[in-house]
């Protein structure tokens, strides 16, 4: 949608929409969102953090979205409610509507069976799509990818070009997945046998719930025997690796370039720092975050926020510090015998 395409809404509309509670003028057009720092009238922005009331007080925007407890921090026309940030995701979304597919298959398209693709979808140039796929109502397929046979899309998914979805595969309703993702690519399965490696086949699938969104470049590793699954709502950060037979519970996010090893399972509502690691076979609790770099090397049971990063310092001190963590353990051992020879009595004199 260009500039001069988008669409108007007045305050009012907006709240008959999405809710909360108008301060000020309802009939406030605004056409786009900003941030507090670079909106000009017409716009919509948000704030929900005081550290930026210096923002709020000099922002040009034509109205915004605070939370209840800054209802009063401005005299601009104003939607009050109880998370501004999420509201604003809200808006943003009503200001700034996905495109719909353009019913139809490319000429350049090479399709194995078209019978059980939906008639409204929309199949890019140069897409190949297998034998036995199911492609939903409302589906957009980009230019070049690849669906191996088998595969099931769900209705409203959206597959950016260059997406490759292996045989098998199962991808639910309103799935967005980004260019350079690869569905159900073999999982590292591999077995020692006379100084050779064989491989050992993967036989499981992906299975993939609703409204899950895969960034550019992330790949899901098919199951070795069992599937790898990712439940509802997961949202998954651009080049992400999930190895094979990992189950990712509904409504996790992780971030950018995160390794997780096969068969580890991940809890609901669970946060992952960016580049994290997580080791094989591994059980991670619901409501888990983890901070950004952390390794994690055993199960987590409990909910809660765990870190394993050592903050940055000069390299030369590094390199002091780095020697001391090499002798913990027999620091450690000394302080275990210092304490046992002040916690035994002493033996009183004849």
């Amino acid at each position: 949608m260009t500039r001069s395409e988008r669409k108007s809404y007045s305050l009012r509309e907006i709240k008959e929409r999405l809710g909360g509670e108008i301060s000020g003028d309802p009939g406030t057009q605004v056409s786009r969102v900003a941030t507090l720092e670079s909106a000009a009238p017409g716009s919509i922005a948000f704030f929900a953090n005081e550290r930026y009331l210096s923002q709020l007080k000099a922002t040009r925007a034509g109205a915004v979205i605070v939370g209840e407890s800054m209802r009063n921090a401005t005299r601009l026309p104003r939607i009050v409610c109880a998370n501004p940030y999420a509201y604003f995701a809200r808006v943003s979304a009503l200001l700034n509507p996905a495109s719909s597919p353009r019913p139809g298959v490319h000429a350049s398209a090479v399709l194995e069976d078209p019978a059980a693709i939906a008639g409204d979808a929309e199949i890019g140039p140069c897409a190949v799509i297998g034998r036995g796929v199911t492609i939903g109502a409302g589906c957009m397929i980009g230019a070049g990818c690849c669906i191996g046979d088998g595969v099931t899309i769900g209705a409203g998914s959206r597959l950016y070009p260059n997406v490759t979805v292996y045989h098998g595969c199962l991808i639910g309703e309103r799935v967005i997945l980004h260019s350079g993702v690869v569905i159900g690519a073999d999982g590292f399965g591999i077995a020692m046998d006379e100084g050779r490696w064989l491989k050992v086949p993967q036989i499981g699938r992906v299975v993939i719930g609703n409204d899950v969104e895969i960034g550019a470049n992330t790949t899901v590793d098919r199951g070795a025997l069992d599937d790898t699954v990712i439940e509802e709502g997961v949202k998954l950060d651009n080049q992400i690796q999930i190895g094979h037979n990992v189950h990712i519970g509904a409504h996790t996010a992780i971030a950018a370039c995160t390794g997780i090893a096969g068969s580890a399972r991940i809890g609901r509502y669970c946060r992952i720092g960016g580049a994290s690691g997580i080791l094989g076979h591994l059980t991670i609790a619901d409501n888990v975050e983890i901070s950004t770099w952390t390794l994690v090397t055993k199960s987590i049971r409990e909910p809660g926020t765990y870190t394993g990063a050592y903050v940055f310092e000069r390299h030369s001190d590094w390199r002091k510090n780095a020697v001391q963590l090499r002798h913990l353990a027999k620091l450690a051992e000394r302080v275990r015998n210092l304490e046992d020879k002040r916690a035994k009595p002493k033996r009183s004199k004849p």
